[in-house]
């Protein structure tokens, strides 16, 4: 009996397992709750890509933390960023004085992250870190300090574990390459 991803499977190049993730994610987690110790965190989820990665690791902090959500797109339904930067949701409580982590999925131009830390730094936090899963250097055209990093990767386009391809594959356990160019 098929299963609803296995239309999906044969299609895709793993280049990190769930197995893989988990015990990345995990280490995050123990050094960002060093880090944090006795500090007020709020971890902001950047949507949409973002949301699988920031829920294991919230549960990978072992502090009290506050999640927030901040939508933005730039890509559509293309592979590659407009350079556009647009917040389609916007957070529902403010974060000034609060220490703030942004949990982006992948970091690749830079564009998008670079926007975002000047409209937070703006709302004036204690402190504004960022821990991506994914940065693409290749592809940098504006530099930002990503202060917990879980892998860098070559210039690819990628998608699961929350990343998409015209708003699919976010289910995917994995991190893969789509391997026959279409979109599925």
């Amino acid at each position: 009996m098929a299963t609803p991803l296995s239309g999906y499977r044969g299609r895709i190049q793993t280049l990190y397992s769930a197995a893989q993730l988990a015990e990345r994610v995990a280490a995050l987690g123990a050094e960002i709750t060093r880090d944090y110790t006795g500090k007020s965190l709020v971890l902001l989820c950047v949507l949409k890509g973002s949301f699988v990665f920031a829920a294991d690791l919230a549960r990978a902090i072992e502090l009290p933390l506050r999640v927030e959500f901040l939508g933005v797109a730039s890509y559509g339904d293309d592979s590659e960023s407009s350079g556009v930067v647009q917040i389609t949701q916007d957070l529902t409580r403010p974060v000034e004085g609060e220490d703030v982590l942004v949990v982006e999925d992948i970091v690749d131009t830079g564009l998008t992250l670079s926007y975002l830390l000047e409209v937070l730094g703006a709302r004036g936090p204690a402190s504004l870190k960022v821990c991506a899963l994914l940065h693409k250097p290749a592809r940098e055209r504006k530099h930002v300090r990503i202060d917990y990093l879980g892998f860098t990767i070559e210039d690819r386009f990628v998608v699961g574990y929350g990343l998409d391809w015209a708003q699919r594959y976010r289910n995917l356990p994995e991190i893969g390459v789509v391997t026959d160019g279409e979109e599925g």
